[in-house]
């Protein structure tokens, strides 16, 4: 299974954003997450959805951040991106006679579901400023 980069991706650009003054077209932006423009903007239209980042049409248009970085969390950004799947375990069947099938289904959805619990808790609580190394400007 391919790794999914989406999140690693939109949060490397929402970081140099930051730091850029103005807008900056999907262009600019696709080549940083080496894809295309129209990847680019398909990635990006959650985020405009929720309202993270903001993009404008025309001469002098682009894309750039809605609101700063203190005050978006890891799991908006993840929301935003519809949830990419945390794990690629799952029940082989979820209907099932078998008595072992369904302590091994019970076992797996339990420790999933704890995981996530977890997941969830902790990128809620890490908002994009934190993410930002030591010594790089930041407005």
């Amino acid at each position: 299974m391919s790794r999914d980069t989406r999140l690693s991706d939109v949060l490397h650009v929402l970081l140099h954003m930051d730091q850029l003054e103005g807008p900056l077209t999907s262009e600019v932006l696709a080549r940083s997450m080496r894809t295309n423009p129209a990847v680019f903007r398909r990635t990006m239209a959650g985020l405009r959805k929720a309202g993270l980042v903001k993009s404008e049409k025309g001469h002098g248009g682009g894309w750039s951040l809605a609101r700063p970085l203190c005050e978006m969390t890891l799991l908006a950004v993840y929301e935003a991106l519809s949830r990419p799947n945390l794990f690629a375990i799952g029940n082989r069947s979820q209907h099932t006679d078998c008595l072992i099938e369904r302590g091994v289904n019970a076992a797996l959805t339990d420790t999933m579901a704890e995981a996530e619990a977890l997941f969830t808790t902790r990128f809620s609580a890490i908002t994009l400023d934190k993410l930002v190394s030591e010594g790089v400007p930041h407005r």
